[in-house]
């Protein structure tokens, strides 16, 4: 049976889920719009990519901000001082990855010369003056954290489905189901 655990706020529980969605849509469709041929079907996908990385980077702000106002729960005291380290260290490379790439992006787009749309609402300006030979590297440095995104979304599900099915430990219910509780102090 699983232990009482305190929830994150409801909001910090929409943020995560919103983002996760964002985020499953986001790597596939990264990974597979490089190997594409030109052609219509690459650009709309590279159109979305662009547009679903920007509204990915304000809803993580904005996830910053809220998780500033209204604290994460604390751990269970049951996790080992060794989770505890693998989790902090997963999450705050998520949350790195989150802030940095978007910016790598409109960085190397920029140099690139290419727009930057936001689901044809408008287009994001360029930051940096057009550079084409120096916007290869810095988009490669964006695709090469993407593919290590990757990686640490796998084991941030597997970390979750460690504690649903084997310790049963109520970590997951923490972003599910369980109440939140103003931390006292």
């Amino acid at each position: 049976m699983a232990r009482q655990v305190t929830g994150y706020s409801a909001m910090a529980k929409t943020y995560h889920w919103i983002v996760a969605i964002l985020v499953l849509i986001m790597v596939p469709m990264g990974l597979i719009m490089t190997d594409l041929g030109p052609g219509a079907f690459q650009n709309m996908l590279y159109f979305y990519h662009k547009s679903i990385g920007i509204l990915l980077f304000l809803l993580v702000v904005l996830r910053l901000l809220q998780n500033w106002i209204t604290p994460a729960p604390p751990p269970p005291a049951s996790l080992s001082p060794v989770l505890r380290i693998v989790s902090r260290s997963v999450h705050g490379l998520l949350y790195l990855i989150l802030i940095a790439n978007p910016i790598l992006a409109w960085v190397g787009l920029s140099l690139y010369g290419a727009p930057i749309p936001f689901f044809g609402l408008f287009n994001l300006p360029g930051i940096v003056p057009q550079d084409r030979p120096n916007a290869d590297g810095i988009l490669e440095l964006h695709a090469t954290a993407g593919v290590v995104f990757a990686w640490l979304i796998s084991l941030h599900i597997l970390g979750a489905l460690y504690h649903w099915l084997i310790a049963k430990d109520g970590i997951i219910e923490r972003m599910t189901t369980a109440p939140y509780q103003k931390p006292k102090g």
